[in-house]
């Protein structure tokens, strides 16, 4: 199937709406029933079309870095120029990230790294992928967070030390740097270090960042010292310094990844959970390791989507939602249209439940990717969607058989030879578990949340999982981060896209492909429109305000769908390569001000 038409960013005269179709009743190609178009309210679409039509991308010849922190796309960007490939800029921006972005930006958590190594003369293209997730302490085991009685502890898997996963940042970011960067460590980590010795200035969005937590940074002494200021919080136009958290990269800068996982970290790490609770133990550290691991890859609208395989149910979701819509006409439909939201609603809702029953770390679990992306199976799942109505989620199960924090970032990088890097990393909540361990000055995650506590209790959003993600000692938690590409026909890197969000991640990167290749938006009015989220559990669809029109939304109720309406969530920091020109396209999400997309 060719590739539907791009238009640039140059050319926004949007004489053909981003919402064609919305009232038209376009029939489906498998000739179900029409939607009445009367419900749906042209003249607030509209309205909606006419705010995203001014939103336009950032375009630049040669490379572009695109994060949620402005000061760490800069730092990004300034090894690109200084003639590093995107994954020096990749990990130069991680480093940058824990210490301007810390609720996020992290050396205390984990994440995973997409790569797309552009073709040359010598080689031909490769994709890559990184696990560096959080791994359980090894003693952890299935009822680590229950109480006697097999009931769960309210708090245990979020709050507590025993919340935190053996971090996987460091080792991540040093084994990309080793295997397909050009620079050395010192030179990659210098800007964090003097951004964190020197201090930098807060803008209002940092500031609306660390209010979140004021009490319980207010509750430890050593995480006061750093984030507040004589028991107050920061305010916009302040500087702030990390002193500890310099010395801690300085470590690193100097002995690698010795210094975090067996040196005076490692030490500190052990010593503050030992001190309250915890299971982390040096072994736990000494023997953490991040694996190469085949990316997971489909096709959908003559693109090739190269994704995050397990521990990350990402991939594989966004594949089996992707398959399942790829014969609907949805371009027809239109953006936020009635029978859109009523099949994409519906293909989450099904490729969730398959989510939360049969994913997770490949190393404990036989995980059947094939079987959820086999064309039987998304046919099946497809022909199981009531065009006129809603499926309730109680009637649906996973489908082979008997039987995440929202606050994580975002950044993607193209460089000028075509060389593409996606990475999204988390410490879950937003600044973690809200500690931190001695002198070491970064956050602990609180990652252990993001496995099943229990079979059938929902975990803090809302996910209700199976055995496959139990705790265990050694085991990567299942997880939502979905750093993905788009990859043309020619094998070449189209689109870098990812987000935070918890289990919001998938939707939300999904729906950022979608815009482009099917509404014909350009990157910028990609990732900022409104989105929809369903995960089968709880029975309610998540929209952003501005998604539903009054109609369109009465018009869905009426087939039994339920909505409960957000103010915004996620933050897809993506970069697009135009096809016919070979520029890069960045676009910061508006839902993330401090951030920034900027190239040369």
């Amino acid at each position: 199937m060719p590739p539907r038409l791009f238009r640039n960013a140059l050319s926004l005269s949007l004489a053909v709406p981003l919402w064609a179709g919305l009232a038209t009743g376009a029939v489906a190609k498998d000739n179900t029933a029409e939607i009445d178009s009367r419900a749906l309210d042209s003249t607030a679409a509209s309205t909606t079309r006419q705010a995203l039509a001014d939103d336009v991308p950032v375009v630049a010849d040669n490379a572009m870095v695109v994060t949620a922190q402005h000061l760490a796309t800069r730092v990004g960007l300034g090894v690109l120029k200084d003639g590093g490939n995107a994954v020096d800029a990749a990990v130069a921006v991680g480093y940058a990230l824990a210490v301007v972005h810390p609720c996020c930006g992290n050396i205390g958590g984990g994440g995973f790294m997409v790569v797309h190594l552009a073709k040359t003369k010598e080689a031909p293209a490769k994709d890559l992928f990184l696990d560096f997730r959080e791994k359980a302490p090894a003693a952890a085991t299935p009822t680590l967070f229950q109480n006697e009685d097999g009931e769960v502890v309210d708090g245990l898997s979020t709050d507590s030390y025993r919340a935190v996963g053996v971090p996987g940042t460091v080792m991540g970011l040093e084994t990309a740097r080793k295997r397909l960067g050009t620079m050395s460590r010192k030179r990659l980590m210098t800007p964090a270090i003097h951004l964190a010795e020197n201090g930098y200035t807060l803008q209002t969005g940092d500031i609306n960042i660390l209010k979140t937590r004021t009490q319980d940074f207010a509750d430890q002494s050593n995480v006061a010292d750093i984030f507040l200021q004589d028991g107050a919080p920061y305010a916009a136009g302040d500087t702030l310094k990390q002193p500890e958290l310099a010395t801690s990269l300085k470590a690193i800068a100097r002995k690698g990844t010795d210094a975090f996982y067996k040196g005076h970290i490692a030490d500190e790490l052990v010593a503050a959970s030992h001190a309250h609770d915890g299971i982390l133990t040096r072994a736990d550290l000494a023997n953490y390791t991040a694996e190469w691991r085949a990316p997971i890859r489909c096709d959908y609208d003559g693109k090739t989507v190269v994704s995050a395989p397990p521990p990350s149910s990402g991939g594989t979701a966004i594949c089996e939602i992707l398959g399942i819509v790829d014969p609907l006409p949805l371009a027809d439909w239109g953006y936020a249209s009635a029978r859109t939201s009523h099949y994409l609603i519906e293909a989450e809702r099904r490729t969730f439940a398959d989510r939360n029953t049969y994913l997770g770390d490949p190393d404990f679990v036989d995980n059947p990717v094939d079987a959820l992306l086999a064309d039987t199976h998304l046919d099946k799942r497809r022909a199981s969607i009531d065009a006129e109505a809603a499926t309730p989620s109680s009637d649906i199960q996973a489908s082979l058989g008997p039987d995440e924090g929202t606050h994580t970032t975002h950044y993607s990088i193209v460089d000028s030879a075509g060389n593409a890097v996606g990475v999204t990393y988390t410490i879950n909540y937003l600044f973690g578990n809200g500690k931190i361990a001695g002198d070491t000055g970064f956050f602990l995650n609180n990652e252990m949340n993001d496995f099943t506590a229990k079979p059938g209790v929902p975990n803090a959003f809302g996910l209700v999982q199976g055995k496959a993600n139990q705790v265990e000692g050694g085991k990567r938690p299942l997880s939502s981060m979905s750093p993905s590409m788009l990859l043309d026909d020619d094998g070449d890197v189209f689109m870098v896209t990812g987000s935070p969000g918890g289990s919001t991640i998938i939707s939300t990167t999904l729906e950022s492909m979608i815009n482009v290749l099917d509404f014909d938006m350009n990157i910028q009015q990609a990732v900022n429109a409104p989105r929809l989220h369903n995960q089968w559990l709880p029975d309610v669809t998540r929209v952003e305000t501005g998604y539903l029109t009054p109609d369109t939304r009465k018009a869905l109720e009426a087939m039994g769908h339920s909505f409960k309406e957000s103010d915004s969530w996620g933050a897809d920091e993506a970069v697009l390569v135009d096809p016919a020109t070979g520029k890069r396209h960045g676009a910061n999400d508006r839902r993330r001000p401090a951030g920034l997309a900027e190239g040369f």
